[in-house]
């Protein structure tokens, strides 16, 4: 991979994370109490399925390390490129948090402290009072979903160009379910960001929603080994 294209894969990994942190996370902090929960799932796999779209013949469309990961673990990518993916992922996530606070700023009322930035949380973090134990069984298993959809319509199996559109309404459907676990993260950039800006509970618990997302994805990797078609494993076999 030439110089020139890798650097046009790393910037579009961190615009595609700006866009899903500041869209995803913006609907729950600017629009939360219009569109309720079902359009906070919806704004994330949107953002998603959108920049699959958009991004995804440049780089891949991860926006998310969790994937990146799981990609070079099952051997479709190499380690130098998901380290630059992940930093830049991250760098794209806290800037897009840092945007979203100065819109939330101007807000008659808002407060960092009361209001958050959408930041995942456990126990008195939880929108729904989960306990961490919880959280955590419940982020291995959504991004292991997540990521066993984004294998599966990624695969030489099935037909080219419609690759967005399962994984971006996957990501609603994990939503759904998650956000009043723990406001749904699968993702250890997009918690990365607001977490930074709001500090306090947030920063304290976001190792579990690195360490959780990252075991499912790894997960999901060592499954679709054994289930991937046959031709797409012996291509994964000889890059290892």
């Amino acid at each position: 991979m030439s110089t020139t294209s890798a650097s046009k894969k790393y910037v579009a990994e961190f615009v595609g994370t700006f866009v899903l942190v500041f869209m995803g996370c913006g609907s729950a902090v600017l629009a939360g109490k219009y569109i309720g929960f079902v359009g906070i799932a919806f704004a994330f796999g949107l953002s998603v399925l959108v920049m699959v779209y958009a991004i995804g013949g440049i780089s891949g469309c991860h926006i998310n390390p969790a994937i990146s990961i799981s990609m070079l673990a099952s051997g479709k990518m190499k380690a130098k490129d998901a380290a630059v993916y992940v930093v830049m992922q991250c760098l794209g996530a806290v800037i897009a948090s840092t945007v979203l606070y100065g819109v939330a700023l101007g807000k008659p009322g808002y407060s960092i402290a009361v209001d958050g930035l959408g930041q995942n949380g456990y126990g008195v973090a939880s929108p729904g009072g989960f306990s961490m134990l919880s959280g955590f069984i419940a982020e291995v298993v959504l991004t292991f979903i997540f990521l066993l959809v984004i294998y599966g319509s990624t695969s030489e199996a099935v037909p080219k160009g419609f690759a967005g559109i399962p994984i971006g309404l996957s990501l609603v459907m994990i939503h759904l379910v998650g956000i009043p676990i723990t406001g749904t993260s699968v993702n250890p950039a997009r918690s990365l960001g607001p977490a930074l800006l709001v500090g306090g509970i947030a920063l304290s618990q976001l190792w579990l929603f690195w360490v959780a997302p990252i075991i499912g994805g790894l997960l999901a990797a060592v499954l679709w080994r054994f289930l991937g078609p046959q031709v797409e494993n012996k291509t994964i076999s000889a890059k290892s």
